[in-house]
C-alpha cells in the first residue's frame, strides 16, 4: 500500500487537473467512481465485499480518502487491491489534485475499475470534480430516510445510490416507501441497490452492474 499525505496546497484550479484525470482514464480505458456517504456508511464495508466478487476478473484499484489515518486502507490492501491510502490532513474532500498525484504511483496499464472512496462526509466532497467516470452516494439504514432531503445536492450528483445495513432496517424506523419517494424526486435518473455489506445481501446485482459498466 502506497501513502500520500497532503501538506501543502498546489495552485493550478481543480478544474484542470480534472480534466487531465479524465483524459487519462480514457486513454488507459479505466473506469474511475468516486463513493461519497457519512462516516460509518459503510463504504469501506462494501468495497471489501466487491472486491472479494470481483477481483479474479477485473483488475481493481483503491484510492483510500482519510483525515489521518490509514486504517481503512489496510482493510482493502489485505483483500489484495492495488491501494493508495490518501491522508488530507485535516482536509473535508479529496480534489483532483491529490487524485492526480494517486494515479501517478498505479499501475495505470493495468488497472481496469478504480474505486475512489472519499472522505466521510455528505456535503463537500460533491463540490469536487475528480475527473471520475461515476458517482456513488452510499448511504445506511442507522442514518435515517430523511437524508435525500436534507442533503439534495450530494444525491442529486450520484449516478448510483447503495442503501447499506438493509439487514437492519427492521430494527429502526426507516421508511423504505417515502425513502424511494425522496430519491426519485431528487434524480428521477438514479440507479438504487439496496445492499448489505455485513451479510452480502444485494452485493451481488451491484457486482453484475459494475461488470457490465466496466465492459461497455
Amino acid at each position: 500500500m502506497k501513502n500520500i499525505a497532503i501538506e501543502e496546497r498546489i495552485l493550478k484550479s481543480n478544474t484542470e487537473f480534472a480534466d487531465k484525470n479524465k483524459e487519462l482514464l480514457r486513454k488507459k480505458g479505466v473506469m474511475a467512481i468516486n463513493i461519497f456517504g457519512s462516516p460509518g456508511a459503510g463504504k469501506t464495508s462494501i468495497l471489501e465485499r466487491v472486491i472479494d466478487y470481483i477481483k479474479d476478473y477485473l483488475y481493481i484499484g483503491v484510492i483510500e480518502g482519510d483525515l489521518y489515518t490509514s486504517k481503512d486502507g489496510m482493510r482493502i490492501d489485505d483483500k489484495g487491491a492495488e491501494v493508495v491510502q490518501i491522508n488530507t490532513c485535516g482536509a473535508c474532500h479529496l480534489d483532483a489534485a491529490m487524485i492526480a498525484r494517486a494515479y501517478e504511483t498505479m499501475n495505470m496499464d493495468k488497472l481496469q475499475l478504480i474505486f475512489i472512496e472519499n472522505v466521510g462526509n455528505l456535503v463537500c466532497p460533491a463540490s469536487f470534480d475528480l475527473g471520475e467516470s461515476k458517482r456513488i452516494t452510499v448511504l445506511s439504514i442507522t442514518e435515517g430516510n430523511d437524508k435525500p432531503l436534507k442533503y439534495p445536492f450530494i444525491f442529486k450528483q450520484a449516478d448510483i445510490v447503495i442503501l447499506n445495513k438493509l439487514d437492519l432496517i427492521d430494527y429502526t424506523d426507516f421508511d423504505l416507501e417515502e425513502f424511494y419517494q425522496d430519491i426519485f424526486s431528487i434524480n428521477q435518473d438514479i440507479k438504487l441497490f439496496l445492499v448489505s455489506a455485513r451479510n452480502g445481501e444485494g452485493i451481488k446485482s451491484f457486482c453484475d452492474y459494475l461488470s457490465d459498466l466496466v465492459k461497455n
